[in-house]
C-alpha cells in the first residue's frame, strides 16, 4: 500500500518555538530514506517555509497558504494554485475597508509571488522582519487601494487581529460566491487569523490533488488548530497532537505526544517500528 503522511507545522510538526527540532528531523529523515512518503500542509507561504522546514528531506510537494498552492519546495515551483475569482476579491477587499480592517493581498505572476498592502502597519513591518530573518527577497508592492489592483492574479488575502474585530469581515466572506476562509486562533500568540481564498482552496482539497497526482492508496494526517479540519475530513487516519484544540481532538482517530515531546515523529518511529 502507498501510504502518504502528511502534517500541519505550527504546533503540530514545529515546537512551541516554531522550529524543527533535531530529534524530529533526524527520525524523520531516516524513515524518507526508508522509503516513507512524508509531506506538509500549512498556511505559510513558500517566503518562511523553504528556511523553516529546510532540515527536512520531504518526498512530496507541501501544501501551502491553506490549499491555495501545491508547492515544491526543493524546486521552489508552484504545481498548482487556486486563484480567487474577480468578483470575489473586490468583494471580500469591500467588507475589509467598510470594517476598517487592513489586510495582506497575496498574487502570483509568471510563478512569482507578491505581497501587496495598503497601509504600513505593525503587520507589514513585521512581515518584513520575518523575511530579512528568513534571507529570501520576498516581493512587496503598496498600493493606495488594493481593490483597484485585485485582478484574476489573486490567490489569498490575510489578516491577524482580535476575533471581535475580524468576524464581521468572516461573516460578510461567507456570503461571497466563490470564496472560502479560515478562521481560527494563533498557534503563538493571542491572535485570530482570518484567511480568504477561492472555494477551490483548501487543505482537504490540497491532500485530494496529492492523492489523486501522486497515487496515493491511504493518507495520514497530523494536526491541531481548526484549520487542519478540512484535511481531517479527506484523510484515511487523523492523528492530533496532544497540545491540539477539542474540537480536533475530538475528530482524531489517535492522539499522540505534544509538539513538544516530538510527537508526530515519535508516533511515525513507533508504527514503523511496528510494522
Amino acid at each position: 500500500m502507498k501510504r502518504l503522511y502528511i502534517s500541519d507545522l505550527d504546533g503540530t510538526l514545529l515546537d512551541s518555538g516554531g522550529i524543527v527540532t533535531v530529534r524530529t528531523a533526524d527520525t524523520l529523515n531516516r524513515l524518507i530514506s526508508e522509503g516513507m512518503y512524508f509531506t506538509f500542509a500549512t498556511a505559510r507561504s513558500p517566503y518562511s517555509i523553504v528556511h523553516i522546514t529546510s532540515p527536512l528531506k520531504i518526498s512530496v510537494p507541501c501544501i501551502l497558504m491553506n490549499g491555495v498552492s501545491i508547492y515544491d519546495r526543493d524546486r521552489r515551483e508552484f504545481v498548482k494554485n487556486e486563484f480567487i475569482p474577480v468578483s470575489a476579491s473586490h468583494e471580500a477587499l469591500r467588507a475589509f475597508e467598510e470594517n476598517d480592517v487592513r489586510c495582506f493581498m497575496y498574487k502570483i505572476c509568471d510563478g512569482v509571488l507578491t505581497c501587496c498592502y495598503s497601509e504600513m502597519t505593525t503587520a507589514v513591518m513585521r512581515s518584513f522582519a520575518e523575511v530579512r530573518k528568513n534571507r529570501y527577497n520576498k516581493p512587496f508592492v503598496q498600493y493606495d487601494r488594493l481593490i483597484d489592483h485585485a485582478d484574476g492574479e489573486v490567490v489569498y488575502l490575510t489578516t491577524t487581529g482580535d476575533h471581535d474585530r475580524l468576524y464581521p469581515v468572516k461573516q460578510a466572506a461567507d456570503g461571497i460566491d466563490g470564496l472560502d476562509c479560515a478562521f481560527y486562533k494563533d498557534t503563538y500568540e493571542d491572535k485570530w487569523y482570518l484567511e480568504l481564498f477561492s472555494h477551490k482552496a483548501s487543505k482537504a482539497n490540497g491532500v485530494r490533488y496529492l492523492r489523486e497526482r501522486y497515487g496515493f492508496d491511504e493518507v495520514v494526517a497530523f494536526g491541531d488548530n481548526l484549520n487542519d479540519l478540512p484535511m481531517f475530513a479527506q484523510a484515511d487516519v487523523k492523528v492530533a497532537v496532544g497540545n491540539a484544540r477539542d474540537e480536533v481532538k475530538a475528530a482524531a482517530d489517535h492522539i499522540i505526544g505534544t509538539c513538544d515531546e516530538d510527537g508526530v515523529a515519535q508516533w511515525l518511529k513507533s508504527v514503523h517500528l511496528s510494522e
